[in-house]
């Protein structure tokens, strides 16, 4: 079908697989991205959840940092989760010594805002330009977004932090839509996709 876009998950650490799932299920040609080449061949990306500070490096090292910014400020459509989150903001609050982001979305994140690793837990989340009730959204060590500038449209917040923003081409979640079969924001980042290809 000629308008099933082609999304890469950005393969260098993370929920890669449920993410491959997820986009595939939302009626996406869905394909791991490791190298600039995979990357040139993608009409949007997802970043997923892991260690923001190890993609961060991991980016470098594999050569992508650079053309995923450059495809970022280009238009492509790029989507998120957790780390991916703080990977995409023009600024982190706290960073890691050596962590640098791609940028996409004005806004300034804070780094496990919402606790360590045994702190996580699932809540429901209205996010807005979602039909039929609640995301329910994994909270993993997730950021929280502090502020957003003039062009960022906050679309969810949970317990008074903003857990969902998009800009333009660029959506990101603190939560993990990916882990809970619940592919409705996948659904709605591949029409974002359809939208620009």
């Amino acid at each position: 079908m000629s308008d099933t876009p082609v999304i890469g998950v950005l393969a260098l650490q993370g929920d890669v697989r449920e993410h491959l799932i997820g986009l595939a299920s939302a009626d996406a040609q869905a394909r791991p991205v490791r190298r600039p080449e995979e990357l040139a061949e993608v009409d949007g990306l997802v970043i997923p959840g892991g260690e923001s500070t190890t993609m961060s490096k991991l980016a470098v090292l594999f050569g992508m940092m650079e053309p995923l910014r450059e495809r970022v400020r280009a238009g492509m459509p790029v989507y998120g989760t957790c780390a991916g989150m703080i990977l995409l903001a023009e600024k982190i609050l706290d960073p890691r010594s050596g962590q640098e982001t791609v940028g996409g979305i004005d806004m300034i994140v804070r780094r496990n805002a919402f606790g360590r690793q045994n702190e996580s837990f699932e809540a429901a989340v209205e996010v807005a330009g979602i039909d039929g009730g609640p995301v329910e959204g994994v909270f993993i060590r997730a950021p929280w977004v502090e502020s957003v500038g003039a062009e960022a449209e906050v679309i969810a917040e949970h317990g008074g932090h903003i857990v969902a923003v998009r800009q333009r081409n660029v959506l990101a979640t603190s939560f993990h839509p990916e882990l809970t079969g619940d592919h409705r924001v996948h659904a709605l980042f591949v029409e974002m996709v359809r939208a620009v290809k």
